[in-house]
């Protein structure tokens, strides 16, 4: 069985949308794969009732108690290893991750980023792309590299940025896309690992 541990730090709607994914088109048949574990920096995470809800199995590993990048990673690494993982899926997961935590799981840990990378990698990419002027904005599945928001591109998703938008506004489209092309691009590469 090919576990997958989903990574959260807030409300977790990829998570949810992924697990639903995963139980109305049986991964666990069809791809001999399951959501093992949600895992979250912040006890407070909305996401980990929705698991909870779901029958999955939590934890937190609360970022603030430790006091370097490293120490933190270590331990989420022992969460997440102690699943078996063979894809590790962040989903709103707001912490930067060091770089022996990334190539730990290299090839098996992927990331969805608000924006049509490479363009407006980091924060406020919706604001971002308005100001810009850009007539279109999206979502990208990719897999993570040391480098922020970069890596092969698995999938992406457009959708139009209107003349009247808000930041608001055009994230709450963007979010309907990247519920439909996460669940998508993980039953995609489940096959390949």
């Amino acid at each position: 069985m090919k576990n997958i541990v989903i990574l959260i730090s807030g409300g977790g709607s990829n998570m949810a949308a992924i697990v639903r994914c995963a139980q109305r088109e049986g991964w666990h048949k069809a791809l001999d794969a399951q959501v093992a574990a949600v895992i979250s920096n912040r006890p407070d995470a909305g996401g980990l009732a929705i698991a909870g809800e779901h029958q999955i199995a939590t934890d937190v590993v609360d970022h603030k108690r430790f006091p370097t990048r490293e120490a933190f990673d270590a331990e989420l690494a022992a969460a997440i290893d102690r699943r078996q993982p063979s894809l590790v899926v962040l989903a709103g997961f707001m912490r930067i991750l060091t770089p022996a935590f990334v190539e730990r799981y290299r090839h098996r840990l992927i990331n969805i980023h608000p924006s049509l990378l490479p363009a407006f990698p980091g924060l406020h990419t919706h604001q971002r792309a308005i100001d810009a002027g850009c007539k279109f904005a999206g979502a990208t599945v990719h897999q993570v590299t040391t480098e922020l928001d970069y890596g092969p591109i698995l999938a992406q998703a457009v959708v139009p940025v209107l003349p009247d938008d808000t930041a608001d506004a055009l994230a709450a489209r963007v979010l309907t896309q990247e519920h439909l092309i996460y669940p998508r691009a993980i039953a995609q590469l489940l096959p390949q690992l």
